[in-house]
């Protein structure tokens, strides 16, 4: 099988010792030992997913009354972790497909992290409205299956409807586009290794043989799927953000928030995308493919929605004032002002004080304080989606309704839980999976074929 097209070199060249250590180095299978990091880590990311399983298990046999929620606030840690993880997941497919079909050669080292982040962070998003409809056996309901008495038809009005067909559609062209990166890496290990692995990897690659009609047919493939992808980034998102514009609650009943939404999740994409980025590029060989322009452009990036977030606080301050409408004016008052104030403020600092410091060129070239500066983004952007869900619903109408909400452990056990998930997840790819694309690696290192 030739894995980089015709123009591959014979097993005596140059260039095919070349490849070889490329392969070496990108390969995190059987054939190289997990590292004690690497173990602690899942070890920690493990132990955090069985405290979630329990909390979850907990939750279906006793209820949701286990939860803080209560009368005036019935969305709490449930829809805020399902906002946050929709909105991590929608950054990384937009990274590879815009740079994709922008043709930036630097995407290569970043793409396929960013594209199995997408793929796992919409599994996590799942596993919320799901638990949180009470009675979680009957999700079935939400999708249009035939019965006794003809095809039962859910609800269009719903926006949780809204929800499952949009996440299902870009959760299936995520996964496709994720799938389709790796065929050409999964041939190449299918060769390599002899064992059971290699086996499993060479039937995956689905006969791939590297010829100059597959690459033509995979990059057609590929840019269809980025330009869909692109597209849904935006309409999914936007969705998501109809489940609070569409209702009458102040502080939620807003225009603003499609575009507000999006510009946020691909924040908080960015700011996920450099937190895997940069432990991989300290501690594993794969780092070494994986440049400092790079992570400074995904810092710009990250400086540039960032920018575009503080905008759009502004613009969210400033609606009521010109609505006319009291109780809106009440609500983002005391957003800034009451109980929910140092949240608030702490968000703003993370998403939009502190990646200003992302100016200096010293702090882009800095992978320590990149780091922290995204981990500090990714607590602000799960703080404004809790402001968001929570903080309206504390103070609605009537003050005769008001109410404080105050998580259980049960649902701080759920939130670690999901982290435990994303991260056991993140991890297991690492193990078996070239983080890097060997091949697109190849094309542009070596001079031997061509890329996605």
């Amino acid at each position: 099988m030739r894995a980089m097209g015709p123009e591959v070199p014979t097993p005596g060249d140059r260039g095919a010792a070349s490849l070889a250590a490329l392969v070496a180095d990108l390969d995190g299978g059987p054939g190289s030992a997990p590292t004690r990091l690497w173990w602690n880590c899942f070890s920690v990311a493990l132990a955090a997913l069985l405290v979630g399983i329990v909390a979850v298990a907990y939750l279906l046999r006793t209820g949701v009354g286990v939860w803080g929620v209560n009368n005036s606030v019935a969305w709490g840690y449930g829809i805020t972790n399902f906002v946050f993880w929709i909105g991590v997941g929608h950054a990384g497919t937009l990274i590879s497909a815009i740079l994709l079909l922008l043709r930036q050669d630097w995407r290569i080292g970043v793409s396929r992290v960013a594209e199995t982040m997408t793929v796992i962070a919409i599994l996590c998003a799942v596993v919320f409205p799901v638990i949180h409809l009470g009675r979680p056996w009957l999700f079935v309901w939400l999708l249009p299956l035939p019965n006794t008495l003809g095809p039962l038809w859910v609800n269009f009005a719903s926006a949780l409807t809204w929800d499952v067909f949009a996440i299902l559609t870009y959760f299936v062209t995520s996964v496709l586009f994720w799938y389709l990166g790796l065929q050409p890496d999964l041939a190449v290990l299918g060769e390599r290794d002899a064992g059971l692995r290699g086996r499993v990897f060479g039937r995956l690659a689905l006969g791939w043989t590297g010829s100059q009609r597959d690459w033509a047919r995979h990059q057609s493939a590929c840019r269809l799927l980025a330009g869909l992808a692109t597209a849904l980034v935006i309409s999914v998102h936007s969705v998501v953000s109809f489940d609070f514009a569409t209702s009458v609650v102040p502080g939620w009943h807003t225009t603003l928030f499609p575009p507000y939404f999006v510009v946020g999740a691909i924040f908080s994409g960015m700011a996920m995308v450099l937190v895997l980025v940069i432990p991989l590029q300290t501690f594993t060989r794969a780092g070494a493919y994986m440049s400092r322009d790079m992570l400074e452009a995904l810092c710009k990036l990250m400086l540039a929605t960032g920018s575009l977030l503080g905008l759009c606080y502004l613009v969210e301050g400033l609606m009521p004032l010109y609505s006319g409408f009291e109780p809106e004016r009440f609500v983002m008052a005391a957003r800034a002002t009451g109980p929910m104030a140092p949240l608030f403020w702490t968000t703003v600092a993370c998403n939009v004080l502190l990646p200003q410091l992302l100016w200096l060129r010293a702090v882009r070239r800095s992978s320590g304080t990149v780091f922290v500066i995204a981990l500090a983004a990714l607590a602000g952007m799960w703080l404004e989606r809790f402001v968001i869900v929570v903080g309206a619903q504390e103070r609605a109408f009537l003050p005769s309704s008001w109410a404080d909400y105050l998580p259980t452990g049960v649902e701080v056990a759920t939130l670690v839980g999901s982290l435990g998930l994303f991260f056991t997840g993140f991890l297991l790819f690492c193990r078996f999976l070239p983080v890097v694309p060997i091949c697109e690696t190849a094309a542009q290192r070596l001079p031997l074929g061509v890329g996605r």
